[in-house]
């Protein structure tokens, strides 16, 4: 996904020569070095390993017409800079793109002061802010397209593992709307981001054994799909929510309190308990957070009993 992040900005760059790449020092990490430095060396400014001054670099940006998307890791991208979001970005509604990399336990060799959890909750709570986590590169490039096209301050979580593609390139990214990657009516698995693999994985797993599972990713975390997410739930009357962030505040939190309004609904929230990461391989984190396609598998299974 990161590679493919430079190429879809020097593309969008080419289209619209007011987008601009900022980084802070972990260009090589974003995928921009070289692809984005070497062919358009106009449109790229590196910050330095000041997080905080690049938001603001890239809100006087936004005050003058231009359209800059700004990355770091996911734990500086949201929580280090999140009163500079908060004044420059949001309250002052500019036209800023933050791009946080690495998300949840894909920073497994970096350890817990960098595997952030809480970035699309504490991104969700902020106004004037838009949310995205794409499972694919095909998604990726939808989204980015939407996020050029249409004004905002928007978040962006940018996978970094190698992962297999879900969609092709006849993808068309809607804002708001879920999509269905599998279809029943015995139970609503919702997912974002990294965790819809292990989704796909675990509903193909249940339809062998007759469990009809209704799938729904959410490319979009604000605005978030509510109507698909109650038109199913009322269908299937149970739901599991997995994500690779912490169960309080992000997806599991959107779900149960939008089905606490407007469909109650059994929900049992999938990925990690209030606790803090730790040096360890994503296999380790999954099996001790309890979200692999195993757990997701269990999980539908012992709700539907």
């Amino acid at each position: 996904m990161r590679f493919v992040y430079g190429q879809i900005l020097n593309e969008l760059i080419e289209q619209n020569n007011r987008v601009f790449c900022l980084e802070a020092d972990l260009s090589k990490a974003s995928g921009t070095n070289p692809t984005v430095l070497e062919k358009h060396p106009g449109n790229f400014i590196n910050c330095g390993v000041a997080e905080a001054n690049m938001i603001g670099v890239a809100a006087g940006l936004a005050c003058d017409g231009m359209i800059p998307f700004c990355a770091s890791f996911c734990c500086f991208a949201s929580r280090r800079v999140y009163d500079q979001i908060t004044l420059s970005v949001a309250y002052a509604n500019t036209n800023v793109k933050v791009v946080g990399t690495g998300p949840g336990v894909t920073q497994g060799p970096n350890g817990g002061t960098h595997m952030c959890f809480q970035d699309l909750a504490i991104m969700r709570a902020m106004p004037n802010m838009q949310i995205f986590s794409p499972c694919d590169v095909y998604e990726l490039r939808g989204v980015m397209h939407y996020m050029v096209s249409n004004y905002g301050g928007m978040y962006l979580q940018l996978l970094r593992p190698r992962i297999p593609a879900v969609f092709d390139s006849s993808y068309e990214f809607q804002n708001g709307k879920a999509r269905r990657l599998a279809e029943g009516n015995d139970i609503t698995l919702v997912s974002t981001g990294y965790a819809t693999h292990f989704a796909l994985q675990a509903a193909a797993e249940l339809k062998k054994d007759g469990i009809a599972v209704d799938l729904l990713h959410c490319p979009g975390i604000k605005p978030f799909p509510e109507a698909d997410l109650i038109e199913s739930a009322r269908r299937t009357g149970a739901v599991v929510c997995v994500e690779n962030q912490s169960i309080l505040g992000g997806l599991g939190g959107i779900v149960c309190e939008t089905l606490a309004e407007h469909c109650p609904t059994k929900v049992k929230r999938l990925g990690v308990p209030d606790r803090f990461g730790e040096v360890a391989t994503e296999e380790y984190l999954f099996n001790k957070h309890g979200f692999s396609k195993t757990h997701i598998r269990e999980a539908c299974r012992e709700l539907l009993k």
